[in-house]
């Protein structure tokens, strides 16, 4: 089991400061990460986790100088000596990547008096995640639970399945196709398209967006296949990209994620498939090593911000990461997400669930991307996005804007197009219930 602490401070000024010295008792603000740390997608969930203590360590930074706090919904209230102190406790509870299990350790979790869990990998388990946490908050609303979700992308979650409990800090995969679409659309290379993903939920998802978004934005493309495959069981690709080669797809739209997503750009690279992948994990990890040399201007990704997306605080945070952990940052939302957290206690002056979701929503938070704002009609962020290609570095003789490689392979992303909230705010068929007696 995997543990983390770390301790917001929230401190007033003025008089407060005078009392610098009363002791203070942190609360403890206890955090389940419940995602797959065993099985073939244990690197990605072990990747997560280290992408939050990574956030985590900032906050901590940040905590040595003073936060302002509304303490019990007054600026300046004060526990002890005019300083509130919470303590944050994150352990991971392994899920196998299973839904199954993922309400298993939920259940442990809960037992164990957690009361807000993050996840992120696989949209069935968070599905899964979701209605639990609904169904136990409805029964005991007064030990109520808190989803924090990182990266589970099925558009249900924030339609017709959202929850009070509930918040996507990650476009959905709704919002991603859309953000792609809108630069596939102007390129007139792209005639035929072959879909293929992960046979869930979130691969399903995939598979009726890209018919949708293609048929409005660019109805005179051809889709020539769509196929799901088992998740996480495909050991070897080369049957699939056989039938890729045979439909005459001249571009591959895929979800995958993991090895998964790994080992079909493997395959196709060692078939010299003659293709163009869109992608929404191409800089995750494992992937450009890969895809390698052969995916040089045509492999592409949407994401909320890649290695060369100009921002300098960005860029010192990713270099850091990578310093300490060995491994390039993917995962900025997560930034994004322990921010706003630290935020609504701030804001609620309280580690009490419903008062931190109430906090959350229609949040508008800085961040050095842009401003992101948790939209309170379905507890949907939405935020800048950026379609990039793979390219090599300027240093292997590539673009100048390419400076920085992912995995030490030589090849980085170039950005092809910021993509405004604006534009992937779509429509929520959410119908909100919300606890009385706020």
């Amino acid at each position: 089991m995997i543990r983390l602490t770390i301790l917001l401070m929230s401190c007033c000024v003025g008089a407060a400061h005078a009392a610098a010295n009363t002791a203070i008792v942190p609360e403890t603000i206890r955090i389940a990460f419940i995602d797959p740390l065993s099985g073939p997608f244990a690197n990605a969930g072990e990747s997560s986790l280290r992408h939050f203590r990574s956030a985590i360590d900032v906050i901590n930074d940040r905590a040595a100088g003073g936060v302002d706090a509304k303490v019990d919904g007054k600026a300046g209230a004060s526990r002890a000596g005019g300083r509130a102190a919470y303590r944050f406790e994150i352990t991971g509870f392994d899920n196998k990547a299973s839904a199954q299990d993922a309400l298993t350790q939920l259940r442990l979790a809960i037992d164990q008096g957690y009361r807000i869990i993050v996840q992120g990998q696989s949209s069935a388990a968070a599905t899964a995640l979701s209605d639990a946490i609904g169904k136990h908050n409805a029964r005991e609303p007064a030990r109520p639970v808190l989803f924090l979700n990182y990266a589970a992308l099925d558009p249900d979650l924030t339609n017709s399945l959202c929850s009070f409990w509930h918040f996507r800090f990650d476009a959905n995969s709704d919002m991603r196709v859309e953000a792609l679409a809108s630069v596939l659309e102007k390129s007139a290379a792209v005639k035929s398209v072959y879909v293929i993903g992960q046979n869930y939920s979130f691969g399903q998802q995939v598979s009726r967006a890209a018919r949708e978004v293609l048929g409005r934005r660019r109805p005179d493309i051809r889709i020539v296949g769509d196929e799901l495959h088992p998740l996480g069981q495909v050991k070897d690709f080369a049957p699939y990209v056989a039938k890729i080669r045979a439909s005459g797809a001249d571009t591959v739209i895929t979800g995958n994620w993991g090895n998964d997503l790994a080992l079909l750009v493997k395959a196709a690279r060692e078939a010299a498939l003659d293709v163009n992948f869109y992608t929404f994990f191409a800089g995750s990890l494992g992937a450009v090593s890969a895809i390698g040399e052969a995916g040089a201007g045509r492999v592409k990704q949407v994401n909320e911000w890649h290695a060369n997306v100009p921002s300098r605080e960005a860029e010192e945070y990713a270099r850091r990461y990578k310093a300490k952990w060995g491994e390039d940052l993917f995962f900025y939302r997560i930034q994004t997400l322990i921010g706003m957290l630290a935020e609504a206690v701030r804001k609620a002056g309280s580690a009490e669930p419903a008062k931190l979701a109430f906090a959350l929503e229609g949040m508008r938070y800085r961040t050095p991307l842009g401003e992101v704002e948790m939209r309170a009609a379905d507890h949907q962020l939405l935020q800048p996005l950026f379609v990039s290609t793979l390219a090599r570095t300027a240093a292997r003789g590539g673009d100048k804007t390419v400076r920085h490689d992912v995995e030490g392979t030589g090849l980085g992303f170039s950005t092809d197009a910021r993509i405004e909230p604006w534009v992937t705010a779509l429509p929520t068929s959410c119908q909100m219930k919300r606890p009385t007696g706020r």
